[in-house]
């Protein structure tokens, strides 16, 4: 982990930390303990005036904006019926000056504004947290590269449903893309911005 600086427009961007998501048991973290490590970083982001993305998945009742394929392991839940609020944002992480991106596949920048909305705000470099690092914030790292972005992942800001997996994308994937850190790094940089 060696996340050595943040540039002045850098913005927090957070992955499904919705009711449905953080439901599920997280490994190697609790997804418990990774909301709380979002909450305290949301609120640094905000405190210095930067910009703070919750991204959330969510797909129509019909199951129409399911992304299609074939796939080897079988998708039939992906158009399954989500339980009422499913797709809501965590209520202590959510506040009206943040930025909301809706995403009907894995990454964040596909078929979104997001890539827009962070130009327009001058940003070049994002943090990236959220749930699950092997999926939904993996790919969005991969695009913000390729995008152009310094991409700072916040490890134990994250997690997985598969330890095994959470650790290949922070070991293999995730230094190749970006420099990585903890939670407590990126408040002692944004601390010392301030």
């Amino acid at each position: 982990m060696s996340v050595t600086a943040l540039d002045p427009n850098t913005a927090l961007v957070v992955i499904d930390l919705q009711q449905g998501i953080l439901a599920i048991p997280g490994a190697p973290c609790p997804t418990t303990e990774v909301l709380a490590r979002n909450v305290a970083l949301a609120a640094a982001f905000r405190a210095a005036k930067l910009p703070v993305v919750l991204v959330r998945v969510s797909f129509a009742a019909d199951g129409g904006d399911v992304p299609p394929g074939r796939t080897e392991q079988n998708r039939a839940g992906a158009a399954a019926p989500r339980p009422e609020g499913w797709d809501r944002l965590a209520a202590e992480l959510h506040d009206p000056s943040d930025l909301v991106v809706t995403k009907h596949n894995w990454g964040a920048f596909h078929g979104t504004d997001l890539d827009v909305q962070l130009r327009r705000r001058g940003v070049t470099q994002i943090v990236l947290t959220g749930v699950a690092t092997s999926i939904g914030v993996e790919s969005t790292a991969r695009a913000a590269f390729e995008h152009g972005y310094h991409v700072t992942p916040v490890v134990d800001a994250m997690t997985d449903m598969d330890a095994e997996a959470h650790r290949h994308s922070v070991e293999r994937i995730f230094p190749r893309l970006g420099e990585t850190g903890t939670t407590e790094e990126v408040l002692a940089l944004l601390a010392a911005e301030r």
